[in-house]
């Protein structure tokens, strides 16, 4: 009876820590719960990479790696201007666009190299780069002196020839102390700070020589402000600058990335932020726009760096950073209403695919912010959103370019099994045995014949906002790519092939 009564009680204290335990366990796993929900953990080293994004990134490097094929008849004394980049699909080189081609593809390797190592593609991007900057480098021979176009547009524009058939005149444009281009001069001293962080570890020198160009260029921009489409009104056409004031900020921002200085800093967040800085009222980035850039390449600061995130100015730019943000997420109160019926952020016609993979870009990078940093949430009007619905936004739309779409079209050459076949480019135009000159050309602009040549990598400008696409050479509205799209592509796909942790600081 005894003995039966221990056996009883032993077994009754057993079970209740049975229950006990249970408890504590299903304790323990609602506060994991709730504490993952509020700081999620950083996602650490590059996983396996997606399969879709990694195809699409080694298509959307490719052409990047095209470069310059033209035996450019354009030089200095000394200096060659045969590399660079051309804009689009005609034989100029626009350096206000191909310096911001090279500080969005600087500012992708600095935060996915290890991302786009993975798939191969970091050394292209890299030899893409120095391609670019190599001609910046030679465009500014003398600290006050840059020479910021390459060809006449009117000139190029009256003939459909290949690059390297072109026989006409190259003339350039230059600016300086009596014809200033505070714009352009900004953006490239922005490419080259950038670009110095790039090859910092791998080529020292090269780094500092793009250093040395970026101070001075920054230091001439400042001095001699004024606006380079208003100085000089026929580029005004092709890039016109509406303001300058954000490539101001956008060049300290990346100097102080660069350098440490805390002057580029004071730069960046004094009076310029109160002339410039736009607080509150959320933009669209572009190679014409560089505020919403800015505001999140200063939200990083914010984010890692502790020492300057007490400073009120800079909380303002996380702030209208984070108001970008709530105006992409499509279920917040402040989402901007300038989408296509299937989500797609569309504001233009004429190269529509430009604001939303810049967009997407930039959620993509604001979102691996808030997960390195274990930052839990944005809040928009009262609504939280958590890194993971950027994520979402940003996949979205890279999905829409790559044929999630009514049209079923990959908006990007050469991947997928239907894209453009008429992509407006000379060079993809034209057969390779032809032999045509300025004038002949012309015949293959009109051609119903697909083009002979896969522009591979082309983002072509994209769909109306009744979501259609015409697939017409001549349709240069919708048909025509660009290098500068091309870059902030490669930037969202880096960003998307594989999750890891960004670098708290670039050097």
């Amino acid at each position: 009876m005894g003995e039966k009564s221990r056996k009883g009680g032993w077994c009754g204290w057993i079970l209740a820590l049975i229950v006990v335990a249970a408890a504590a366990g299903a304790i323990v796993a609602l506060v994991r719960k709730k504490h993952n929900d509020s700081t999620p953990d950083a996602p650490g080293n590059p996983g396996s990479p997606e399969k879709k994004y990694a195809d699409a990134l080694k298509t959307a490097c490719s052409s990047l790696m095209y470069k310059n094929c033209l035996s450019e008849t354009a030089s200095l004394p000394h200096k060659d201007l045969s590399k660079g980049m051309y804009d689009a699909g005609d034989h100029m080189k626009f350096n206000f666009p191909m310096a911001y081609t090279a500080t969005v593809l600087s500012w992708t390797i600095l935060e996915y190299g290890d991302q786009m190592k993975v798939v191969n593609q970091l050394e292209p991007a890299q030899d893409s780069l120095k391609w670019i900057t190599d001609y910046l480098i030679n465009s500014h021979p003398k600290d006050n002196v840059l020479y910021i176009q390459v060809g006449d547009p009117d000139a190029d524009h009256k003939c459909w020839d290949r690059p390297e058939d072109t026989t006409e005149a190259r003339p350039l444009i230059q600016i300086n102390t009596r014809v200033s281009g505070t714009e352009v001069a900004a953006e490239t001293a922005a490419a080259m700070a950038a670009a110095s962080l790039v090859f910092k570890s791998s080529d020292s020198t090269y780094s500092s020589d793009l250093l040395k160009h970026a101070k001075q260029l920054f230091t001439f921009a400042d001095k001699y402000r004024g606006s380079y489409s208003e100085n000089i009104p026929e580029v005004a056409t092709y890039y016109n600058s509406t303001g300058c004031g954000d490539e101001l900020l956008w060049a300290a921002t990346w100097l102080y990335h660069a350098t440490g200085d805390q002057t580029y800093y004071d730069y960046a967040t004094g009076k310029n932020a109160d002339s410039f800085g736009n607080f509150g009222n959320p933009t669209w980035f572009s190679w014409d726009n560089k505020l919403a850039g800015t505001q999140v390449l200063l939200s990083r600061v914010s984010f890692f760096n502790s020492k300057a995130s007490n400073s009120d100015t800079l909380q303002e730019y996380r702030k209208t950073a984070e108001a970008v943000m709530c105006g992409l997420l499509p279920k917040s109160p402040t989402a901007t209403s300038s989408r296509t019926d299937s989500g797609l952020i569309w504001i233009s016609e004429w190269n529509a695919l430009k604001h939303p993979v810049a967009s997407a870009f930039l959620a993509v990078l604001y979102s691996d912010y808030m997960l390195t940093s274990r930052s839990a949430k944005i809040t928009c009007n009262g609504d939280s959103y958590a890194a993971s619905d950027l994520r979402k936004f940003a996949i979205s739309q890279t999905d829409y370019v790559l044929g999630d779409n009514p049209s079923k079209m990959s908006y990007l050459v050469g991947y997928g099994d239907n894209y453009p076949q008429y992509v407006h480019h000379r060079g993809a135009s034209i057969p390779k045995d032809a032999d045509v000159s300025c004038k002949d050309g012309w015949k293959y602009l009109d051609s119903k014949e697909p083009n002979p040549n896969v522009a591979t990598g082309a983002l072509v400008g994209g769909p109306f906002l009744n979501e259609t696409y015409i697939d017409s050479r001549n349709n240069s509205m919708q048909a025509e790519p660009t290098t500068y799209n091309s870059s902030v592509l490669v930037g969202l796909l880096s960003g998307l092939v594989t999750t890891s942790s960004v670098v708290q600081s670039f050097t």
